[in-house]
């Protein structure tokens, strides 16, 4: 860990006058996912609908998957360099799974998009292409499912095509049925790799056979693994999982709820009042174990919608539902505001706005202690490297 805290690559440093990429400026970022509900054509292959929750995925860019000879899937860290930026994984939670809490999905357009080319109608044809490449892949090998899910296969249907039939749209090629709701979250390399251990431990007991994993809905649901997933890096508190069941009922993360969470926290935190930002515990941590803050930048909303001309998916009016009181909740408010605040959801807008939020942060009041030399140390970094790559941005025209 370097002495900066950056949530960046720190050898990475603008080199000519181009216009960066985003995985220029953070090779390591968290993207969390909210997905809708999906509903299938009949007529085609095995039925599936979800319900209006949706459900979540976390994308980790700079991360691969290694897989054992039997193919279940651990989590490692790209070197840093220019690499790391080019490759990433999803992590998806299923009630299907009976020996893993979590599987991988390697690759951001086969995780998002499958072998199907953007923009081009999604046919049968072309969903069974990708089926056929997931296959190839072993995506799911060394993965077992529960044994109640094979009941509904259909005659002349082998197990192991029907595993991914009734994964697609789910664990990978989302956008094949679902709307997806993204926000995107920049980590140095010691936090990513913290993300990485807790993953790889909780899936340990159901790869050992220690235990069977069984899905539950208000105390270890997908919202549960990707939020304390971004714990174990200090972005927030950690959500608390085996919870008496009436208890959790009445407060349990759900996908487009966090999604909010993290865009809101990773842009509003008061960094220019270090008085009360140390009055966040999981700041404070952040601060102390890896040298940076949960807000900061590069943290930006987006849509994927799911494919429009579809033979497969019904994919009018695709629901995905707030945790929250329909007519006074904040969610609905927060969720409109995050999509017509530029800073939320483009790159150039939230430079700038953290370049002045890091000159105020420059003069505010100071008080001695270790906490506080960290924090100045911090906001000195960001603000050299913001401005660095802010040269860049005008160089090119940007």
């Amino acid at each position: 860990m370097t002495q900066t805290g950056l949530r960046t690559n720190p050898t990475e440093a603008p080199r000519q006058s181009a216009a960066p990429s985003y995985e220029d400026m953070f090779p390591y970022y968290a993207e969390l996912c909210a997905l809708s509900e999906l509903r299938k054509k009949p007529g085609f292959g095995v039925p599936i609908s979800s319900g209006r929750g949706g459900h979540s995925l976390l994308y980790l860019n700079g991360v691969r998957v290694e897989r054992d000879p039997c193919g279940y899937p651990t989590l490692a860290l790209c070197p840093p360099g220019p690499e790391a930026g080019r490759h990433g994984s999803a992590i998806s939670v299923n009630s299907h799974y009976r020996n893993a809490n979590w599987v991988a999905f390697e690759g951001r357009d086969f995780v998002f998009h499958g072998a199907h080319p953007c923009g081009t109608p999604l046919t049968r044809e072309a969903y069974e292409h990708t089926q056929s490449q997931a296959r190839a892949r072993g995506l799911l090998e060394g993965i077992e499912f529960h044994e109640h899910l094979f009941r509904d296969k259909p005659a002349g249907m082998s197990r192991e095509v029907f595993k991914y039939e009734i994964s697609v749209a789910t664990d990978y090629a989302v956008c094949f049925g679902r709307d997806v709701y993204r926000t995107r979250l920049p980590l140095n390399a010691t936090q990513m790799r913290c993300i990485i251990d807790y993953l790889n431990a909780l899936n340990e007991p159901y790869r050992s056979g220690a235990k069977i994993y069984r899905w539950r809905l208000f105390n270890d649901n997908c919202a549960h693994v990707a939020h304390n997933a971004l714990a174990a890096a200090r972005i927030w508190a950690p959500w608390p999982t085996g919870q008496f069941f009436l208890r959790a009922a009445f407060k349990f993360p759900v996908p487009k709820n966090e999604m909010v969470n993290l865009a809101l926290r990773a842009n509003d935190l008061p960094l220019e009042d270090p008085a009360a930002l140390f009055q966040d515990q999981a700041a404070r941590e952040a601060l102390l174990t890896h040298g940076t803050l949960p807000t900061g930048p590069g943290a930006l909303a987006s849509t994927a919608p799911a494919i429009a001309a579809n033979e497969v998916y019904d994919t009018q009016k695709l629901r995905l539902i707030f945790y929250d009181n329909p007519i006074w909740g904040p969610y609905r408010f927060r969720f409109r505001r995050i999509f017509t605040e530029p800073r939320y959801t483009s790159l150039a807008a939230n430079l700038r706005h953290f370049a002045q939020r890091y000159r105020a942060a420059a003069t505010a009041r100071r008080a001695p202690g270790a906490l506080m030399a960290r924090y100045e140390r911090h906001i000195a970094a960001q603000s050299a490297f913001l401005n660095a790559w802010l040269a860049r941005w005008e160089a090119a025209g940007e």
